[in-house]
């Protein structure tokens, strides 16, 4: 039988991670098992992975007459990251609010002044489409440069009709204009309007936003928050997107404790994010359920919050993932940075926080089947790490180490890197 034909081989992987889980997030005592490989390589063949394993293995089973040849020498393989948690599409930035923030004045004060949310939202409101586009395709290269290979992008700064769609449409859009893969979000219910009540502008998502984001998107979200929508407003949001055929994700228990993990659980949400509040009753709901946890450190340093205790949900059998929560509140796109991040405030280690930013962010996306591992059949997203071992993604922050991206099996990233010390 003829040995099937590689079109790129990356080979001599002083670390190759595989994530390998059999399409499941990596949980409880597995959470860090990442599966790697010394001296490791890999074959593609189109957009899929053929064969993984040693070097010598490798490339003893494929046919490599003819493949682009990457020689990873020295350095770490491991699957393109899956940022499941992003405010892609938006106009304007809020950079006042850093000193606001410093002066001690919270998040729903600032939104209480027409500040935060309620600022963007005036401006998304004035963009055009073609602006939005632009500024989401900008952000989305700036991603990739840095190893983001798929992106959940949420809409919520219109909370209206026509600009809810309208970043819906640019998300769309610009993913047309990138090899970042995109998975829309529908987050019409993301702030109250000031000129509406809770219970009106409730009533206005689910009959008049919901049916046209149906066709749009792929989940629906909600800020399930003191002060936003309560559990009982987020629960009708949410189950009328079911209905619709979408499916659930919800902001949770991020500044206070409202019961948003438990909500998440009762209704089989596939993520809870920021989850800083979480109850231990709404963490054993999430276990029993499969609800992953999205954690979003990024977002304690700009918001000078508190961190979620993502050992408690590790230990319990919860799934956690990672996202940057890009967003002009918190503008990173750095998934190495949220990495970081995780294992000096979230107290993951190396190898926890690189699964929950590859393997469990795409289970929270309902795509462990598809990406965030090095498996075969699985779509090649990859990237080459120039560094030793993967405990460099912790190590050194504020510089990028991403040194190629491949992207359904075509490289679309060279990085110049700073050299190693000897």
């Amino acid at each position: 039988m003829p040995k099937p034909k590689a079109t790129l081989i990356i080979q001599n992987a002083a670390e190759l991670l595989t994530m390998a889980s059999n399409g499941k997030p990596l949980a409880g005592k597995a959470a860090g098992n990442v599966g790697t490989i010394p001296n490791g390589a890999m074959a593609i063949a189109g957009e899929r992975i053929i064969a993984v394993g040693t070097t010598s293995a490798v490339l003893k089973a494929v046919d490599a007459t003819d493949a682009r040849i990457i020689d990873a020498t020295g350095k770490t393989v491991l699957p393109g990251f899956v940022d499941c948690h992003t405010h892609l599409v938006f106009a304007g930035s809020r950079e006042e609010e850093v000193e606001l923030k410093a002066q001690g004045v919270p998040y729903l004060e600032i939104l209480k002044r027409g500040g935060g949310i309620h600022k963007t939202v005036r401006k998304t409101r004035a963009a055009t489409e073609a602006q939005l586009v632009q500024n989401a395709t900008r952000t989305l290269q700036t991603m990739l440069q840095l190893g983001t290979t798929t992106v959940e992008a949420k809409s919520g700064y219109g909370l209206e009709m026509k600009t809810e769609m309208k970043l819906l449409d640019a998300a769309t859009k610009a993913a047309k204009q990138s090899p970042v893969d995109v998975i829309n979000t529908f987050l019409g219910a993301h702030a109250v309007p000031q000129d509406l009540t809770a219970d009106q502008y409730t009533k206005a998502v689910i009959d008049n936003m919901i049916p046209e984001a149906q066709r749009r998107a792929e989940y629906c979200d909600v800020f399930c928050e003191k002060d936003v929508f309560t559990v009982d407003q987020s629960r009708r949001i949410l189950e009328a997107g079911k209905k619709a055929g979408l499916k659930t994700r919800i902001h949770a228990d991020q500044l206070h404790q409202t019961g948003g993990a438990e909500l998440a659980a009762d209704l089989k949400a596939t993520s809870a994010d920021h989850l800083i509040h979480a109850s231990s009753s709404g963490i054993a709901a999430m276990a029993k359920n499969g609800t992953v946890a999205v954690l979003l450190p990024a977002t304690g340093l700009s918001s000078l919050l508190p961190y979620a205790n993502a050992r408690a949900f590790i230990d319990a059998g919860v799934p956690v993932a990672l996202g940057t929560d890009f967003n002009p509140n918190c503008w990173c796109e750095s998934m190495p940075f949220s990495i970081a991040l995780a294992c000096r405030y979230l107290k993951m280690t190396p190898s926890e926080a690189i699964a929950a930013a590859t393997i469990n962010s795409a289970a929270s996306l309902d795509r462990a089947d598809s990406i965030g591992s090095l498996e075969l059949g699985k779509q090649a997203d990859i990237l080459v790490l120039d560094a030793p071992n993967h405990t460099f993604l912790a190590y050194q922050f504020g510089v990028n180490r991403i040194e190629t991206v491949v992207k359904k099996g075509k490289v679309v990233v060279e990085n110049e890197t700073s050299k190693m010390p000897t």
